[in-house]
């Protein structure tokens, strides 16, 4: 005998279902949703100024060179990551399903480079990008004066 009031535990039973689908719902936000999008908000990225070039070092652990995009216009280099995730099931009688899409974009301003001699190498989660510099035209010209 489980209680002495009649039908309690059957009440007892929805309310506990009720309240587990609540607390589930609760906890897949909070630890799924909130997470994912904190941890995973941007990527580390470090900018060195060598003499003649940049070297960038872009931390994408996870990230194949085909999930990574590389453009630079104008001085302007854009890197930007995009992942797709399906969790698939076999059975078709499924209760949840879930599926993910991450991406993130970093733009660093680096005024005179020579876009045509980039070159980027990914290794065990390091992107690293050269760019070279456009070499520097002499500005300043001495005036004779009459």
């Amino acid at each position: 005998m489980t209680s002495l009031v009649p039908f309690s535990s059957r009440r007892n039973d929805l309310t506990a279902r009720r309240y587990d689908r609540f607390a589930n719902m609760i906890d897949d936000f909070f630890n799924d949703s909130m997470n994912n999008r904190l941890s995973t908000s941007n990527f580390k990225m470090d900018i060195k100024d060598q003499d003649n070039q940049y070297v960038i070092e872009a931390e994408v652990p996870g990230y194949s060179r085909d999930e990574i995009s590389l453009d630079v216009e104008k001085g302007l280099l854009t890197i930007s990551v995009k992942k797709e995730e399906t969790k698939e099931e076999d059975t078709e009688n499924y209760v949840h399903r879930e599926r993910t899409l991450s991406s993130m974009t970093r733009r660093v301003a680096l005024g005179e480079v020579d876009e045509d001699g980039l070159s980027a190498k990914l290794s065990d989660g390091i992107l690293e990008i050269i760019v070279p510099k456009k070499p520097k035209l002499e500005t300043k010209k001495t005036i004779a004066i009459e």
